[in-house]
């Protein structure tokens, strides 16, 4: 029987996007990405925030895989046992698999768009919440920052004390969003255009998938 995916499954997903476009392989073959997202100093929240993040992050072992699962919950602040239970639950359906070559975990990026449009918001939906401070998402983020009208309305963030920003809640994919964008904008950039499909009118949600499939397919 194949078990209900959870909202840390599209982190998780995402992130092995982010890791596969950062090898040595791709890495800094996508001007786009970096223009639209490397230079747009996604992380310039505070020191203490930035200390506090690294001080969680401890150091991965010497010539051990960024794919390891000890590695991926470092970096996603998801647990190990979540970790290997995310995974197998994407194999089953099919978002997910093992290179034929190496062996990794690897999302089915074209999939996982169709599901982010078309599905994300009716799973894992999300509603505004209270007032309070975080880092900015959906159309708040510098992915999307300026390219649609808001008329005045507040920004939507992931609570989180640390934050610049003043807005609107939203419940993140995971409790632990904060550590899973530390240091990776491309899978903030990611996360954030999925909460403008979860929460989005038709506008955000069309202008947000084209964004992301573009996304992906740079990274691939």
């Amino acid at each position: 029987m194949v078990k209900p995916m959870k909202s840390q499954d599209i982190v998780l997903l995402l992130k092995l996007i982010s890791l596969h476009g950062h090898s040595p392989r791709v890495c800094g073959t996508s001007p786009n990405i970096e223009s639209q997202i490397l230079d747009s100093q996604i992380f310039d929240f505070n020191e203490e925030w930035a200390a506090d993040m690294d001080e969680k992050r401890a150091e991965p072992a010497v010539g051990e895989s960024r794919f390891s699962v000890r590695n991926m919950a470092i970096d996603t602040g998801i647990s190990k046992s979540q970790i290997s239970l995310s995974l197998n639950r994407c194999i089953d359906i099919g978002l997910a698999k093992h290179d034929h070559k190496s062996n990794l975990p690897k999302a089915n990026a074209s999939a996982l768009v169709e599901f982010i449009a078309h599905g994300i918001r009716y799973v894992f939906p999300a509603k505004p919440g209270a007032m309070a401070r975080g880092i900015p998402t959906s159309f708040a983020a510098p992915i999307l920052l300026g390219q649609l009208m808001t008329s005045g309305e507040l920004p939507p963030v992931w609570p989180d004390a640390k934050g610049k920003v003043k807005g609107v809640t939203i419940e993140p994919l995971h409790k632990n969003i904060n550590v899973a964008i530390h240091n990776d904008p491309v899978l903030y950039a990611m996360l954030a255009l999925t909460d403008s499909v979860r929460i989005g009118q038709p506008r955000e949600r069309n202008l947000a998938v084209k964004k992301l499939d573009q996304l992906l397919k740079e990274l691939q």
